[in-house]
């Protein structure tokens, strides 16, 4: 058995409808509330207090004619209808009805206004096609019951009550409910106007168009639902540019290895060289082809490990300028072959908290890049001070001064700052990524500059270690 399902608009549309209903019913009950407890209260009292006050006149001990003639005045000049009888029998003379299928006075009646109380009446009338309020008040003196007045009121059905009222509920209600049509198919444009068009991109972008944005008028919940959703599709657009880069990067970078080891392969496998030399110089290309595969697949896979967080630092007090001693002596062939000088400027006291191997890795690929790419006959200058509690390394060469535009995304997977993607310095661009992502898991920053009189500035910041 299928459910009926709805949409949203439709379940605030039942709503609104519920609530207008909820609205007039309460209307409606609110009206039977004036008639019954407010109207016909306000008989009642005013019925007892007309009896009470007519019965007490009759102090004399008798029914006289002056007496009744003045109680046929009032009668005549009051609202009410006031019947003056002797005994019982006269009284179903003068109103010889029943009310709500009764008769007026029965034995029960009889001995309360024969012990001196009042009575009340009400009920409906089929004669008359009313209903009526009344009271029978006896009129005792010192030989008993000598009398009984009966003072009853028609009483209006309530439509007669509310008939003044009527037009102004009709105007009321109709300007009430243009009103309320009006909000509420705001209320609903608003609403779901933006939920539609967030739908309609939801689609667009399932399908990979992630270009069109929304334009919320409003800033309410659903126009900050919408922006989010902006935000979410702006980020996926770049998402998918990154995805798109990283994988042409990804084939260019490995299309050359794999074509100098496919190429020279060939040549070695048909005989293509005219030496032992010739041939020994084709292995050690495709030995070093295979290194620069190995070591992009593995800084892929470590690049990879640290942004998942998948990484645990292993901390522990690193004297960190040995450290740093031991991996520039790691460059010292380097040096010499390009006659670059170094000048150092080294605190020996400094203690971090963190991982030995990766603070290493840090310090080879920082200087590894300046010595790259610093021309010979050049100097890299190497600092490493404790400034405001923080460990303070920088490196500087008067290599190739980087551009401004590309300063911000230094760190990016394969990005380049040579455009020609020459393969002079051999680089993969993967270097810089691992080291910002080791220097943010020690809770240290990274920063570059780079100026034509100062040269190319590289700085990391890490916490200093406290001892307790």
């Amino acid at each position: 058995m299928k459910t009926l399902k709805f949409t949203l608009s439709q379940k605030v549309f039942v709503l609104i409808i519920a609530i207008i209903a909820c609205t007039i019913l309460f209307s409606f009950l609110f009206l039977h509330f004036l008639y019954k407890e407010l109207y016909l209260k306000s008989i009642r009292d005013s019925v007892i207090y007309q009896g009470e006050n007519t019965a007490s006149h009759f102090h004399y001990g008798s029914l006289n004619d002056e007496i009744i003639d003045k109680i046929h005045w009032f009668n005549v000049v009051s609202e009410y209808e006031v019947i003056v009888v002797s005994n019982f029998e006269q009284l179903d003379d003068h109103f010889p009805y029943n009310i709500d299928g009764e008769h007026l006075i029965k034995q029960s009646d009889q001995k309360k206004l024969a012990q001196g109380n009042y009575i009340i009446k009400e009920g409906h009338v089929k004669e008359m096609d009313r209903n009526i309020v009344g009271a029978v008040f006896p009129i005792q003196s010192d030989k008993g019951l000598i009398g009984l007045i009966f003072i009853y009121v028609p009483l209006a059905a309530m439509q007669e009550v509310f008939q003044g009222s009527i037009p102004i509920l009709i105007l009321v209600g109709s300007v009430y409910f243009l009103l309320l049509f009006i909000v509420v198919n705001r209320i609903r444009y608003s609403l779901f106007k933006p939920l539609t068009d967030i739908q309609q991109l939801s689609k667009e972008v399932a399908n990979g168009n992630y270009s069109n944005r929304l334009a919320p008028d409003q800033m309410d919940e659903v126009g900050q639902l919408a922006e989010a959703f902006n935000l979410m599709s702006s980020s996926l657009e770049q998402q998918e540019e990154r995805k798109k880069e990283f994988i042409s990067n990804v084939v260019h970078e490995l299309r050359t290895p794999l074509t100098y080891i496919g190429g020279y392969t060939q040549a070695l496998k048909q005989n293509l060289y005219s030496s032992k030399e010739e041939a020994d110089s084709y292995l050690t290309t495709i030995e070093k082809e295979t290194e620069r595969l190995n070591k992009i697949v593995h800084d892929l896979i470590d690049l990879n490990y640290l942004q998942e967080n998948l990484y645990e630092v292993e901390e522990e007090p690193i004297a960190i300028a040995q450290l740093l001693y031991d991996t520039i002596d790691l460059f010292q062939i380097r040096l010499t072959q390009k006659n670059i000088q170094t000048q150092m400027n080294i605190q020996e006291d400094i203690i971090i908290s963190g991982d030995t191997k990766r603070m290493e890795q840090v310090f080879y690929n920082i200087i590894d890049n300046a010595v790259k790419y610093s021309p010979p006959e050049s100097e890299v200058k190497v600092e490493l001070r404790k400034e405001a509690g923080m460990m303070v390394f920088r490196v500087t060469n008067k290599g190739n001064i980087i551009n401004k535009e590309d300063i911000p995304r230094i760190g990016e997977r394969f990005f380049r700052t040579d455009k020609a993607r020459t393969r002079s310095t051999g680089g993969s661009g993967l270097g810089i990524s691992i080291v910002k992502q080791i220097v943010a898991l020690h809770h240290g920053t990274f920063s570059i500059t780079s100026d034509p009189l100062v040269g190319t500035v590289v700085m990391i910041q890490i916490p200093a270690f406290y001892e307790e």
